[in-house]
């Protein structure tokens, strides 16, 4: 049973395109992408808006899955664009 546990997890992983992707790379391209200003208002959130830096984003976004999900979506359509 706990073999068949496994062999779901890794292909559920396999077809997750976030999969071995850290959140501060995620985060990095997006910056490097959009920049903080636009990155704050394709998503408003404080710690894109306000003093925005890589440590206080992934900080924030650590704890709020919420705006986690948001970060990860734009990034799946951004990097879908290319």
């Amino acid at each position: 049973m706990e073999s068949k546990k496994k062999s779901n997890t890794s292909r559920e992983q396999t077809n997750n395109p976030l999969h071995g992707i850290k959140l501060a790379e995620i985060i990095e391209l997006l910056v490097s992408y959009y920049g903080w200003e636009e990155l704050g208002a394709k998503i408003n959130i404080n710690c894109f808006r306000s003093d925005p830096s890589i440590k206080s984003s992934l900080k924030f976004l650590r704890k709020t899955p919420w705006a986690r999900e948001k970060v990860e979506r734009l990034y799946l359509k951004t990097i879908n664009k290319h």
